[in-house]
């Protein structure tokens, strides 16, 4: 029994440094406020649509009827203002958990209106696991100095860290079982069906006027190719709770899983933009190390003035 509690305790607690977790609240944080205001447009169009287009899903699924304009608008500038104050770390006992909740809110209402994008879960389930955790003890306002570096390790910091990692794994896991357990089993490993769904990808976006990647012209015809693709995928995506052993094996999962969505891109032209800036992977790595090496850098260079 304490073999196992103390195996699970080294899984969940082990020590990270408060720079890494505080790194991570910038960059997703950052990322999601981006990530927002780029919907801004979207979100002003929503009031002047026909009010049959808005299908609840998700925790919007409380309403009956759409938010009236006021309300609506007064939410994300809501939305936004916390987002500022999560991504600068300040008064983060409240607006770290806010934030969260509001993004929620906020992109679960945007599905409600247009197709459901899954993409997006991964980014608010990150912004709400930093809000809940002690992610403003260092570079933030709330510890007296955005630029604060020292070496803090602690508990605290590495189990949110663990569960971002976890978070990102299941959603690759979950995507490959559901390849494997749907009508065509493990017949999609052979290629051909995942030829066949990109070439109808790129025909459908022709036909109504969007761009089609021409790859597929090229490669419809090489069906050793969409089948290597297709067993690299299976193994990236059920393979994926390996990485959590060895951090290692995260650092190689993450570059993959990262080459593999601008593959997507370049072949069906998707995008997913939280994968492709790479934001996603960013809790596999010891990301203070850029920080540090960076400001080595910037002194060496002064010094050297």
């Amino acid at each position: 029994m304490n073999f196992v509690t103390g195996s699970l305790d080294r899984f969940w607690f082990k020590e990270a440094p408060a720079e890494r977790l505080g790194i991570l609240r910038i960059l997703i944080g950052g990322f999601a406020i981006g990530h927002l205001i780029g919907l801004l447009p979207i979100f002003f169009s929503m009031p002047s649509r026909p009010k049959d287009l808005f299908e609840p899903t998700g925790i919007v699924t409380l309403l009956q009827a759409p938010i009236p304009s006021p309300w609506l608008y007064l939410l994300i500038g809501a939305t936004l203002l916390s987002g500022i104050a999560f991504f600068f770390g300040w008064q983060f006992r409240f607006s770290g958990p806010l934030f969260g909740v509001l993004l929620l809110w906020s992109i679960t209402y945007y599905n409600s209106w247009t197709m459901i994008f899954h993409s997006q879960n991964v980014m608010v389930l990150h912004v709400l696991i930093l809000g809940l955790a002690r992610s403003a003890d260092a570079y933030s306002l709330d510890s007296r100095s955005f630029a604060r570096f020292s070496s803090s390790s602690s508990w605290r910091y590495g189990w949110p860290i663990r569960l971002l990692c976890m978070v990102t794994v299941l959603t690759y896991f979950l995507s490959g079982v559901a390849k494997v357990a749907g009508p065509n089993g493990w017949e999609w490993a052979n290629g051909e069906l995942i030829r066949n769904w990109v070439a109808y990808d790129a025909m459908r976006k022709n036909l109504l006027g969007s761009w089609g990647s021409p790859l597929i012209s090229l490669l419809f015809e090489e069906l050793w190719f969409f089948h290597l693709i297709s067993i690299f995928t299976l193994i990236l995506e059920l393979g994926a709770p390996l990485v959590l052993i060895n951090p290692w094996f995260g650092y190689v999962w993450a570059v993959n899983a990262y080459a593999m969505h601008w593959g997507i891109f370049a072949i069906m032209t998707i995008t997913f933009p939280y994968y492709l800036w790479g934001t996603i992977y960013a809790s596999f790595f010891p990301v203070e190390r850029l920080v540090s090496w960076g400001r080595s850098q910037f002194f060496k260079k002064v010094s050297h003035e």
